[in-house]
């Protein structure tokens, strides 16, 4: 359903690191940088989407984070969204939400939230059981 996503960036080689490094913690591998440097895409290796871009803005404005919008990506276990939680806020970012049941979605739904070093909320989920 989803080609791809993209976040506009105010710090293109902060957020690139963050999110190599988060990125690591969950199997999914840089695929593209743009020759000027203002873009990037991950996606999970062996697949062509997906993708998850980082780019400067376009018409050369600042960018903001919304309110509201978030991106949560899909881990394979618990340790994942565990790891990729405390990843992040080693990298930087803000705690959203723990890594946790959240019942209320579904019986399985085990996720964490951060919002990264450019205020974006993201999040990590699994829905399979324990």
């Amino acid at each position: 359903m989803i080609s791809h996503v993209t976040i506009a960036v105010r710090d293109f080689d902060r957020a690139l690191g963050f999110y190599g490094a988060v990125f690591d913690a969950i199997g999914l591998e840089q695929s593209f940088r743009s020759d000027t440097g203002q873009a990037a895409a991950f996606r999970k290796p062996g697949t062509t989407r997906p993708l998850f871009f980082l780019a400067l803005p376009f018409d050369g404005a600042q960018a903001k984070p919304g309110n509201g919008p978030m991106t949560a990506f899909l881990c394979d276990s618990r340790d994942q969204v565990d790891l990729a939680h405390a990843t992040g806020l080693k990298m930087g970012a803000r705690d959203e939400g723990a890594p946790g049941l959240r019942p209320q979605y579904h019986a399985h739904y085990y996720g964490a939230y951060l919002r990264d070093t450019e205020g974006n909320k993201i999040g990590f989920a699994c829905h399979d059981p324990a």
